[in-house]
């Protein structure tokens, strides 16, 4: 057990230093350099040069990288040469707006999912059935920068029932907080609900199959008892597999979201900070969401033991 944590410990490192080369290589390619984001269009050569030279960006890209990978393993990823803020302050600042559109489109698209498979597979080809399949084939073909500024349209513009931007701390209120982030996160949470949706009624009609679940229709029990006691849980795997990746996923991808809705989360952060050429705030933006991810992964793949026992029984054999 300790010997495959290690094992997948070390993948995600591999993977978060890949990810962040790869960061470096693609922005060196792009033209211009944050020394002229600071000083501006009239800035001439000389004076480009000597500020590279006292941000010591006019050291080879190897060796940037690396100093910026020394610093990062003692915790410290580095200042923001545009801002003067700590990319660490930065993004502990904007972490928790990201967050909580990750996790509320995932409890919407979860939620929904669920329902939507479980009426689905009570009757297979039915109406019901049907209708969902197709709503979910609509769900799947609407990306959130097409289902933001319909969404902005329709209940923030036409009926107000939401603000058309910005964003309400949780400190300024629940209510205004949930009025904010609601659009958004539905926004984000469609294309979930349509996989898994179609993901978990697959699962769940191949396990409506097994024997065991024959047994305990036999023994006379309610068929909504069999379906979220017996059928449910084991046809999870793939779901949950699914929610985990799509988590790091979310977190790391809010950033159409968020410059949509004009909300300050690590999304918006991120994209100005690749216009601006800010390397080493977008480094450490990067090289945070890989950790998230890796982490996110891991969890997911220990928790199948928790989920049914029986794999947990194959892992001692």
């Amino acid at each position: 057990m300790m010997f495959s944590i290690v094992r997948r410990l070390g993948r995600g490192l591999l993977v978060v230093l890949l990810v962040t080369l790869a960061v470096v290589v693609l922005l060196s390619f792009a033209p211009g350099s944050v020394a002229e984001a600071i000083l501006g269009d009239a800035a001439t050569p000389e004076a480009v040069a000597a500020l590279n030279s006292k941000l010591g960006l006019d050291e080879p890209l190897w060796m940037q990288y690396l100093n910026w990978i020394a610093n990062a393993a003692q915790g410290d990823l580095g200042t923001s040469p545009l801002t003067g803020q700590s990319v660490t302050t930065a993004i502990t600042e904007r972490l928790p707006v990201t967050f909580q559109l990750a996790a509320m489109s995932l409890v919407i698209a979860l939620v929904s999912a669920v329902f939507l498979a479980v009426i689905s597979v009570m009757r297979p080809g039915s109406p019901v059935d049907r209708g969902t399949a197709a709503l979910s084939s609509v769900f799947l073909s609407v990306p959130a920068f097409v289902a933001g500024p319909v969404l902005i349209y329709f209940f923030a513009v036409e009926l107000g029932w939401a603000p058309v931007a910005g964003w309400n701390r949780i400190g300024d209120g629940i209510g205004l907080n949930l009025q904010s982030a609601l659009l958004p996160a539905i926004a984000m949470s469609l294309m979930e609900i349509a996989a898994f949706h179609r993901l978990l009624r697959t699962d769940l009609m191949t396990t409506l199959r097994e024997d065991f679940i024959g047994a305990a229709r036999a023994k006379g029990m309610n068929e909504w008892y069999v379906m979220f006691r017996h059928a449910l849980r084991p046809s999870s795997f793939s779901l949950i597999t699914l929610a985990g990746i799509n988590l790091g996923r979310l977190i790391g991808g809010t950033v159409i979201v968020e410059t949509l809705f004009s909300l300050p989360g690590l999304g918006q952060l991120l994209a100005s900070s690749i216009v601006s050429r800010d390397l080493i705030m977008v480094q450490g933006i990067v090289a945070f969401m890989a950790v998230v991810y890796v982490v996110i992964n891991i969890l997911v793949d220990s928790s199948y033991e928790l989920i049914d026992p029986r794999v947990r029984k194959v892992a001692t054999v």
